[in-house]
């Protein structure tokens, strides 16, 4: 059965002081930001751009899992959030990747206020899985609304620097 998401509010508290407005808008060293267009081929984009990073910050071992919860995050992001086109220009799909190490928190944000919902998943369908997946691979994961509108659904990851 798939539980519902954490609060990053009570699990990450201790991790993360700031909200996830803060952590879109910084310039960290230890973070990478892509703006994502409503595509298909941006969950292509995202998963390159979390392999490259964590490469890049030495944690390669994390990257097929990593990938994997990225790719459903960003399939739900293109897939569910409708909302009128103005308002996806000033609130694109973006992917975040943070090393607050010894964790790697990822999220993707999309200018949707729908909240995601876990379902039970149907291992014959083809859909309905994505947040089934997401709680698997990762240690943790939940969502967040942001001050702008939108979302952030988040997935932290533990890794060895």
């Amino acid at each position: 059965m798939v539980e519902e998401p954490q609060s990053a509010a009570g699990y990450l508290q201790a991790t993360r002081e700031v909200s996830f407005d803060e952590l879109l808008a910084a310039d960290h060293s230890d973070a990478t930001a892509c703006p994502l267009p409503r595509q298909a081929d941006s969950v292509k984009t995202a998963r390159d751009v979390t392999r490259s990073t964590l490469r890049d910050w030495g944690l390669s071992e994390l990257s097929d899992d990593a990938a994997l919860v990225v790719s459903e995050l960003v399939t739900n992001a293109v897939r569910y959030a409708l909302c009128p086109p103005s308002k996806l220009e000033t609130n694109p799909i973006t992917l975040v990747l943070l090393h607050l190490s010894p964790h790697v928190l990822l999220a993707v944000a999309d200018p949707s206020d729908e909240v995601p919902t876990p379902k039970e998943p149907d291992f014959i369908s083809e859909n309905g899985r994505g947040l089934y997946i997401v709680e698997t691979y990762s240690k943790c994961w939940g969502w967040d609304h942001l001050n702008r509108g939108g979302k952030a659904v988040w997935a932290l990851f533990s890794g060895t620097p």
